[in-house]
This record gives structure tokens, sequence and C-alpha cells, in this order.
């Protein structure tokens, strides 16, 4: 979609600012406060787990429970059920590319369409990563338009986002985040006190946890589909400059950085989504 039909096409579809009944694909650390503050909004929230324990949990919360497990060998549990219903679906489960590369998340996430095709669902939001796009050596500033990294862990997710943008049955949004950080939940424990750290030039590409809940509110309410969107905090300081005063902040070993090494990455723009969405970042990264 070209952004001068953009903003004709938003207005013209049925945004969400009636309730309606939600469904949240992956209930986790995201999306379980989210599904608490679309309640909180009045919405009919389905979510699933993968985690038979964790359903109590997520009824406690008001949201209705399914068990869900997705594989790339097809769908184990109530998949059906949680979708019926529903006009919006959220889909939020974690790539896990960065652990396993040979993880066939494209087969994975082909086995959810039949399902969601066969369903109410009219509207998707995919969370996706700023990690499909290449890092370069003059650090490059990102915007939803520039190239792909060629990795095949970036294609994967390239892949799979164009899995569900170029299906007819349903309007397909794409939110690609930066690092997520918020509580118990801060980068700077994984780089506390490690030495011979590459790229302490690179800038930081963060979003608090509480500014993606407001940002996806806000796709919703505002109707805003069949596009895609950066999530990243606008300030981007150093790596060496935010993970040493993180550290000394949360009283961690400082990390070391190679001065030495030339500094590769990329800054991840988000005026695309502050100018559509009208949206004012809250948190500091």
């Amino acid at each position: 979609m070209q952004d001068a039909d953009f903003c004709t096409f938003a207005n013209s579809e049925l945004n969400m600012k009636q309730k309606s009944t939600i469904g949240i694909i992956g209930c986790g650390w995201l999306g379980l406060p989210l599904a608490k503050a679309l309640i909180e909004a009045g919405h009919t929230v389905h979510g699933s787990s993968t985690t038979k324990d964790k359903l109590a949990v997520l009824a406690l919360e008001g949201i209705r429970p399914f068990l869900v497990a997705i594989t790339a060998e097809g769908i184990k549990g109530q998949l059906q059920s949680c979708l019926l219903n529903c006009k919006v679906l959220i889909l939020n489960i974690p790539p896990g590319l960065r652990k396993d590369p040979s993880k066939e998340y494209v087969k994975q996430m082909q086995q959810v369409l039949p399902y969601i095709e066969n369903s109410s669902v009219e509207h998707l939001l995919f969370i996706s990563s700023t990690s499909v796009y290449e890092n370069g050596a003059q650090l490059p500033i990102i915007t939803e338009d520039s190239p792909f990294s060629t990795e095949i862990t970036a294609q994967k997710l390239v892949a799979t986002e164009a899995l569900f943008q170029n299906n007819l049955s349903f309007k397909t949004t794409i939110l690609r985040l930066s690092g997520l950080l918020g509580p118990n939940r801060h980068p700077a424990t994984y780089l506390s006190g490690r030495t011979h750290l590459k790229n302490p030039e690179a800038p930081v590409n963060l979003i608090h946890r509480a500014d993606v809940i407001g940002i996806i509110k806000t796709i919703l309410s505002e109707g805003l589909w069949d596009t895609h969107f950066n999530a990243s905090y606008p300030s981007h300081p150093t790596k060496k400059a935010f993970y040493t005063q993180a550290c000394e902040k949360l009283n961690l070993p400082l990390p070391q950085f190679d001065e030495h090494s030339k500094s590769t990455g990329k800054r991840i723009a988000s005026e695309k989504l502050i100018q559509h969405l009208k949206y004012a970042f809250q948190h500091p990264i």
C-alpha cells in the first residue's frame, strides 16, 4: 500500500473504537499485560498459552483461556475455539530464531493460516522484529522501506510477514518491534560483566513494553490495517553509553567494550508510526 492512500484507507476501515472480541495467540510477557489492557478498555479477549497451568492465571485476569501449541507439524489444542467470534487476532509468537536459527518458523506459521481463513477474523496484527533489517558500517537510519537483511533468520521473518500480508482473507498490519524492556526484563543483565564486546558506537534500538501496548491499542482503535510500522523509542544512545549507564544504575558489573573494532549497526526510525498513529512515547529507555 502506498502512503498516499494510507489515510483514506484507514478512515474507510471499520475501527476498534466499538467493543469487540480480540484473540491473542501468545499470552506471555507481552501478551498477558496487553490482554489485561484490552479488557480494561472494554473488549472481550481470548488468549492462548502452551502451558495448561497458565490457563488458570489467564482466567483470573478475565481472559478466556485456551490451550494452543503451534508447531511446524501442526496445531495442538483449541485454536479453532480460541478464534471463535474474534474479529481481530494478535499473533504474538516469538520466533526463537536467535537461539535456534534452524527452527522452521515459516512452516510453523503456515499451520495457523487455514484456521484464520475459516474463522471470523477480519484483521490480523502480526508482531515481528526490526531484526529483519540490514546492519551497516555507516549506521544507517532504517525506515519501513529499508533493505532487509540477507541473514537466514531475517529472511524467515520476512517470509512469514508476507505469508499473512499477502493473504486476501483478512487485512494484516505488521508491527516490527525493537528490543523489549520493562518489568523484570532489562537487556543490561545480559551484557553485565562481559568483556571484548563489539560495536561500542552502534545505536541502541529499544522500546518499553508499556509503549508497545499503547501502540497496539492505538492501531486497533484507529483501524490502521494493511500496512507496517517500526516501533522503537526515538532516542538512540550508543551501545557503550547506554549499557554502561544502565549497569551502573542497576548496580551490576560494568561491561567492557572493544574500542579498536569499527562499529556496525542501524538506527530504527519510528517516524511513520508517530505520524500515522499520532503516538507520543511515554517511557524512555
